[in-house]
């Protein structure tokens, strides 16, 4: 099996190469579209600024290559941002995969800090990403912007109020959360990713 990561201007990718390592997988990290289209998964990871990443997307056609894979996607933190609609952040749009926009989190008490770090749980879960899953489950955050409950959401988090934590429609999947660095956790996921369906 070929897993792919998207190599594009954000930041974190080399976590996720490690940790699939540490699942046997030896992904190829690369922006060749050749290799992305034959490659049984794609990974689209990430941390960086919305308005920026999607400029270079766009600037090397990987915005077009992207919303047209077939085969699973996982879309994380920043990837997941940038499969959605529209963000706030740089006031940009994105790839439009999941027709949701992404917020800026508004902080409504002293203790509420933007941005959002650290360990939280996940609920409402309902997707083949969380087999062998319960809900309350701890998972790893670093965001600032969020993507509201919405018809695609699989996966709920709380903090300052209810947001997605992972979204699926069709081929696509996307966390907002860390799974490279959600320890045990985060393993799972990504294994349960890496068992999905490849396309026919």
């Amino acid at each position: 099996m070929t897993v792919a990561i998207v190599h594009y201007n954000a930041g974190n990718i080399y976590s996720v190469v490690y940790a699939l390592k540490r699942l046997g997988i030896d992904p190829i990290v690369t922006d060749d579209k050749a290799i992305l289209q034959q490659a049984d998964k794609i990974i689209f990871p990430g941390q960086g600024e919305a308005s920026q990443t999607m400029q270079y997307l766009r600037a090397h056609g990987l915005d077009r290559l992207i919303v047209n894979f077939k085969q699973p996607v996982l879309g994380i933190c920043i990837g997941m941002q940038l499969l959605c609609k529209h963000s706030e952040e740089g006031d940009v749009d994105c790839l439009g995969v999941f027709d949701a926009p992404v917020l800026r989190f508004q902080p409504q008490r002293h203790e509420d800090k933007v941005p959002h770090i650290g360990w939280n749980t996940l609920s409402a879960l309902k997707s083949p990403l969380f087999a062998g899953m319960n809900d309350d489950e701890f998972v790893y955050f670093v965001h600032s912007y969020y993507v509201p409950i919405h018809p695609n959401t699989i996966a709920q988090t709380h903090y300052i109020q209810d947001f997605s934590a992972a979204l699926h429609k069709d081929n696509f999947y996307a966390t907002q959360f860390h799974p490279e660095k959600s320890g045990d956790i985060g393993e799972k996921i990504l294994r349960n990713f890496i068992l999905l369906p490849t396309a026919p």
